[in-house]
């Protein structure tokens, strides 16, 4: 009897565990779906950034370009803004009533060098 009293206890107990063990394997398998539920929203949001970081090196990539462009014509650019800011002052001066005749500088500047064509008669 104290055999049969001893199975039985076993067996009580056997099925508690299988309760316990039933119980932590349906949370764990719950838990397993929400990390791989997670991960692949992580996933995603990783394609997303590396995406954006694609675009983002282009654009940078494309400014670079812009300034490396800006800083090799810097000089040309500056002068033909000198050039332009005299022509219009020359303008500006001959409207107002100044005397200019057409006559060439005496320079010995090629056509199109900074210095103008036009020079004030002197009186």
């Amino acid at each position: 009897k104290e055999a049969q009293a001893d199975y039985e206890v076993m067996m009580r107990e056997s099925a508690d565990k299988r309760t316990v063990d039933t119980a932590a394997l349906t949370e764990k398998s719950a838990t397993k779906a929400d990390v791989g539920a997670e991960l692949e929203g992580h996933k995603e949001h990783l394609a997303s950034a590396g995406k954006e970081l694609m675009a983002t090196m282009k654009y940078i990539s494309s400014l670079h370009a812009e300034c490396d462009w800006l800083l090799q014509y810097f000089d040309t650019r500056k002068e033909a803004r000198a050039g332009e800011v005299d022509s219009l002052q020359k303008a500006k001066a001959i409207l107002s009533g100044a005397d200019y005749s057409l006559l060439q500088t005496v320079d010995a500047k090629p056509r199109g060098a900074t210095g103008g064509f036009l020079q004030q008669r002197s009186q």
